[in-house]
C-alpha cells in the first residue's frame, strides 16, 4: 500500500504555534494487523486550548497548572475553577498559596533572586542581558513587581521549582522515522491507512512520565544548540560518555540535526511547575531521520534527567507529560502519518 504523499507544508501561526514548510517523499508501505498501543504512560491528554488567556479558560484547559500537591513537595494549591482561571474575571477572594522551592531560593546559577532583593532589577518582556524574559506569547502583565501568568490563574504564587520569574524557556526535539519492517519497508496501520511513525521517548526521572527529550536553554545559548545538547544528554547518555565516544556522537548529531526539520510549536506550556508568576515556554522541533540510517548508528541510551529511553509508535493512545501529547499529534498531522483509528480525529484537529 503506497503511503500518502506530504505536500510542501506552507508556515501558519496561530496564537502560540509555528509551523515551517517541508517536503517528504513517498514509498510503499506493508499493512500489519491491528493492535493496541502498549506504551506505558501516567498522563492525560491535553485540551488544544492551552492558552486561556485574560478572557478565561475553556474548559478543561490550563489543566495540569493548577494539579495539586506541587511538583517534589506537598504543597497544595489553592483551587482555581475553570470559569476563574482567566484575570480578566473578577475575584476578589482569590488567596494563592506562596511557594518557592529551597533549591531555587539557594540562589544557583540558573535561578534569578527573589524580586524584594534591592539589587535585582529583571528587564521582563525584553532581553535582559543574557537572559530572555520576552515570552513567545506577545507581552505579559505586570502586577505588583511581579510578571503574570498569561495563561491564567494557578492557585499558587511565586516560582516553584521554576528558576526564572515570568517565562522559564524550554527546548524540546523531536526525533522521529518511519516504523519498517524486517525488509525495510515502511508499515502502515491497517486501519488508518497511513504510514506508522516512531520517535524517540524519555522516562522523566522526576515525575515518571514519559516525554519528549528536551530541556532548559542557558543564558545566550542558541536554541539549535539547546536542542541538540539535550537529546545527546538524555537520550544517548553523552555526559557519561568519553571525549572520543563524544566526538563520535557528536558527529552523528551534527548529521541528524542538519537533515530537514519542522519547527512544530513556539510558547506556553501547560506544566505543572508554572505559578501565577513563572511558567514554562518552550519551541518544540521536529527532526525527521526519512532513511533511518543516522538513528540506526547511535546507541539510546537514557541520562542526566531520563530514566529510560526508547523508540515509540506515534498514536492516539500516547499519555505524555506536559503538552508533548499535542506536539506529537502535530508532527503526526505534518508528516500525514497514523494518528487514530477514528477517522474523524483527523478532521478534528488537536
Amino acid at each position: 500500500m503506497a503511503c500518502r504523499s506530504l505536500g510542501q507544508a506552507v508556515a501558519t501561526v496561530s496564537l502560540s504555534v509555528a509551523l515551517a514548510s517541508v517536503t517528504v517523499r513517498s514509498s510503499g508501505c506493508r499493512s500489519i494487523p491491528a493492535s493496541r498501543n502498549s506504551f506505558p504512560s501516567c498522563g492525560f491528554h491535553l485540551n488544544s486550548n492551552i492558552m486561556s488567556g485574560s478572557n478565561g479558560a475553556k474548559e478543561n484547559s490550563h489543566n495540569k497548572a493548577r494539579t495539586s500537591p506541587y511538583p517534589g513537595s506537598k504543597v497544595e494549591r489553592s483551587e482555581v475553577p475553570n470559569e476563574k482561571v482567566g484575570w480578566l474575571v473578577e475575584w476578589q477572594d482569590y488567596n494563592p498559596v506562596e511557594y518557592t522551592a529551597v533549591s531555587v531560593l539557594a540562589g544557583p546559577q540558573w535561578a534569578d533572586p527573589q524580586i524584594s532583593e534591592s539589587n535585582f532589577s529583571p528587564k521582563f518582556n525584553e532581553k535582559d542581558g543574557h537572559v530572555e524574559r520576552k515570552s513567545q506569547n506577545g507581552l505579559y502583565e505586570i502586577e505588583n513587581g511581579r510578571p503574570r501568568n498569561p495563561a491564567g490563574r494557578t492557585g499558587l504564587v511565586g516560582r516553584g521549582l521554576l528558576g526564572r520569574w515570568g517565562p522559564n524557556h524550554a527546548a524540546d526535539p523531536i526525533i522521529t522515522r518511519w516504523k519498517r519492517d524486517d525488509s525495510g519497508n515502511k508499515i502502515t496501520h491497517p486501519v488508518s491507512g497511513k504510514c506508522i511513525l516512531q520517535f524517540v521517548a524519555i522516562k522523566r526521572k522526576d515525575c515518571g512520565e514519559w516525554a519528549i527529550p528536551g530541556g532548559m536553554v542557558d543564558p545566550g545559548e542558541k536554541i539549535s544548540a539547546t536542542l541538540k545538547r539535550e537529546f545527546g544528554e538524555e537520550a544517548l547518555n553523552s555526559l557519561q560518555k568519553s571525549s572520543a565516544e563524544k566526538r563520535e556522537i557528536e558527529k552523528k548529531l551534527h548529521a541528524l540535526f542538519s537533515q530537514e526539520h519542522l519547527v512544530i510549536y513556539k510558547g506556553y506550556v501547560d506544566d505543572p511547575r508554572n505559578t501565577d508568576n513563572a511558567w514554562m515556554e518552550t519551541e518544540a522541533v521536529n527532526y525527521h531521520d526519512e532513511t533511518g540510517e543516522t538513528m540506526d548508528s547511535l546507541t539510546l541510551e537514557a541520562g542526566d534527567d531520563a530514566g529510560k529511553v526508547k523508540w515509540v509508535d506515534i498514536s492516539d493512545q500516547l499519555k505524555l507529560y506536559a503538552s508533548h501529547s499535542q506536539f506529537i499529534r502535530l508532527v503526526a498531522e505534518k508528516r500525514d502519518a497514523h494518528w487514530s483509528e477514528d477517522p474523524a480525529a483527523d478532521s478534528r484537529g488537536p
